[in-house]
């Protein structure tokens, strides 16, 4: 397997975002990504499939009920080749018809927090939790997590122009409801994003672009292993890419925090082996080990609960017990333990 860092979630002028795909590109450049995937507002912008400067570009969607107040259950869709915003007012719907084509959702910020600062500040969290058919979640919005921390005009000066001092990781109650569902027998991807925007801020006289793209490019990624180098071809390496979305084979990184190229989680079991995403049919104990790029505190989880904790750069447990096993790694980074690694799942049966 080969591993690439890509961004799945971002807007341009087709929606509410500030930069066209070309200038995105050129932002995914500078902070080193593989891979990008625009998600305007119920509108595929389609013909924009393809390289730009050695960063492949693919158009998703970010599709919602527009008419719903309050606003809720926005949804990333990936690789359908067609418009899907009319099925948005029924969750149920939407997700079914998308996996009938092919295509694939995760519930974006799940789990929101508003700030009374404004209304363009309010939460919109995923709420229709029944739905069955996506793939999975954002368990990290960057956007998201920063809004949350807007709780006074203080407190958003600050997080202005020292943002990377407020972000800590993914919501707790995220990460919860992520366990319930495994542990209700739930495939569910994890994906972490920027959301990108690049929207001038004003606070009072002050008016900056506290995010511009290459730097949240350079915060919260999904980092993705997939079959072979990237090629250029752009059919198959967009079919490699959602093939390792859609099986779990991927782990969400704050790359700002360090270097998270390179970290890995596997199970053995006597000869069968397997990595995150994939199911490992265990033979007597599991064997699971972690490495990390960096010295980092270790968390192993099994069904929601911690298994072993460790600091290091690696960890490994030996293991009776099938279920749901997922990695947590915190750094410390600008003087305080803050998230870094969340690996997907290893399913034991």
């Amino acid at each position: 397997m080969v591993e690439i860092v890509a961004n799945l979630h971002m807007h341009t002028p087709y929606s509410d975002g500030h930069l066209y795909h070309r200038e995105i590109a050129a932002a995914a450049v500078r902070a080193g990504l593989d891979a990008i995937i625009i998600t305007d507002h119920n509108v595929l912008v389609c013909g924009k499939d393809g390289y730009v400067d050695g960063v492949l570009v693919l158009a998703g969607e970010e599709v919602h009920d527009a008419q719903r107040r309050p606003q809720a259950n926005h949804c990333l869709v990936y690789n359908t080749n067609a418009e899907v915003a009319p099925f948005a007012s029924n969750p149920h719907k939407l997700t079914h018809e998308i996996a009938r084509r092919g295509g694939l959702t995760f519930f974006a910020h799940p789990i929101e927090y508003g700030s009374p600062l404004s209304d363009d500040f309010a939460a919109i969290p995923w709420v229709d939790w029944d739905v069955q058919d996506n793939t999975g979640i954002e368990i990290w919005n960057y956007m998201t997590e920063f809004k949350a921390r807007l709780w006074s005009w203080p407190a958003a000066l600050f997080g202005t122009f020292f943002p990377s001092l407020v972000i800590r990781g993914p919501f707790k109650a995220t990460l919860r409801k992520w366990d319930e569902l495994l542990l209700n027998g739930r495939r569910v991807v994890a994906i972490g994003n920027a959301d990108a925007h690049g929207t001038p801020f004003q606070i009072g006289p002050i008016r900056k672009i506290i995010f511009p793209y290459d730097y949240l490019f350079r915060c919260v990624n999904t980092h993705l292993l997939i079959e072979r180098p990237l090629t250029q071809d752009v059919a198959q390496d967009k079919r490699m890419i959602y093939d390792a979305l859609r099986a779990g084979r991927c782990f969400v990184a704050y790359d700002l925090a360090g270097r998270a190229r390179g970290f890995t989680f596997t199970a053995r079991s006597s000869a069968a082996q397997a990595t995150m995403g994939a199911t490992l049919h265990r033979h007597g104990a599991t064997r699971f080990e972690v490495r990390c790029p960096g010295i980092g505190f270790i968390t192993l989880k099994h069904n929601g609960r911690t298994a072993a904790r460790k600091l290091g750069k690696s960890l490994e447990y030996t293991s009776v017990a099938p279920g749901a096993y997922r990695v947590e790694v915190q750094r410390f980074f600008r003087g305080w333990w803050r998230g870094w690694i969340y690996s997907n799942p290893i399913y034991v049966r």
